[in-house]
C-alpha cells in the first residue's frame, strides 16, 4: 500500500506562485510514475504534469506547459508542482497519483492508471 497526502494550496492572486507538495510512505517514490492532476467544480480531473519513475522525463498538458513544474526529491520521497504566472482558470482540488512503471509515457495523463491518490488540496486563484 502506498499512501499520498498532497499540501500547500491556498488562495493566491493572478500571477502569483504556489509549490505544491505530495508527501509519500510505504513505497519508494523513485520506483513509481508520478503524476498531478486538478479537478475544478463540476469537471472530471484534468492531467497536469507527471514524471517518469526514473525522473529522467517530464509531462505537462499545454495549459501549464511552461508555468509549472513537477520536480521529485528521492531523499525526501516527495513530488513538488512549482506553479508560477498562476491564472484563475487554474482553480481546483489539486491531487498527486503514483503509477506503476508498468504504463508507458503515453498512458500518463489518464488518470485510470494511477493506483494510488490523496486527499488533494485546494488551490484558489483570484483575478
Amino acid at each position: 500500500q502506498m499512501q499520498l497526502g498532497e499540501s500547500g494550496g491556498g488562495l493566491v492572486q493572478a500571477g502569483d506562485s504556489l509549490r505544491l507538495s505530495c508527501t509519500t510512505s510505504g513505497r519508494t517514490v523513485s520506483r513509481w510514475h508520478m503524476g498531478w492532476f486538478r479537478q475544478a467544480p463540476g469537471k472530471e480531473r484534468e492531467f497536469a504534469a507527471a514524471l517518469l519513475w526514473n525522473g529522467l522525463s517530464t509531462y505537462y498538458s499545454d495549459s501549464v506547459k511552461g508555468r509549472f513544474t513537477i520536480s521529485r526529491d528521492n531523499a525526501d520521497n516527495t513530488v513538488y508542482l512549482q506553479m508560477n504566472s498562476l491564472k484563475p482558470e487554474d482553480t481546483g482540488v489539486y491531487y498527486c497519483g503514483a503509477a506503476s512503471v508498468g504504463y508507458r509515457s503515453s498512458e500518463l495523463a489518464n488518470p485510470n492508471v494511477y493506483g494510488f491518490w490523496g486527499q488533494g488540496t485546494q488551490v484558489t486563484v483570484s483575478s
